[in-house]
């Protein structure tokens, strides 16, 4: 099993009021990826961080092995998801893969 972490910051033009329903659109975009993305078997999205966090919200996947997370990067549900929910609205994202 290996773990994908991802962390984002929204951009400065994202409006205070906006994020609360973008983080909720993000989760439910990317946590709907289970099932349809071979290997991919867990999705936790952190949208409460401490406000000691360098990031406003954190994807926590799971997958079955380390080739998973190239397959996942490109799977045509995956790219629809980031391009849709996520890429549009954030920026310095960090990623953390490990087993």
């Amino acid at each position: 099993m290996v773990h994908h972490i991802v962390m984002w910051k929204f951009k400065p033009e994202i409006k205070e009021v906006q994020k609360e329903r973008l983080k909720q659109n993000m989760e439910e975009a990317l946590k709907s990826l289970v099932g349809k993305v071979p290997g991919l078997l867990t999705v936790d999205f952190i949208k409460e961080p401490f406000s000691s966090s360098t990031h406003d919200m954190a994807l926590l996947t799971t997958l079955e092995k380390a080739e998973d997370i190239a397959a996942y990067a490109v799977h045509p549900e995956h790219v629809k998801a980031a391009d849709t929910y996520v890429r549009p609205y954030v920026t310095e994202r960090a990623c953390l893969d490990y087993e």
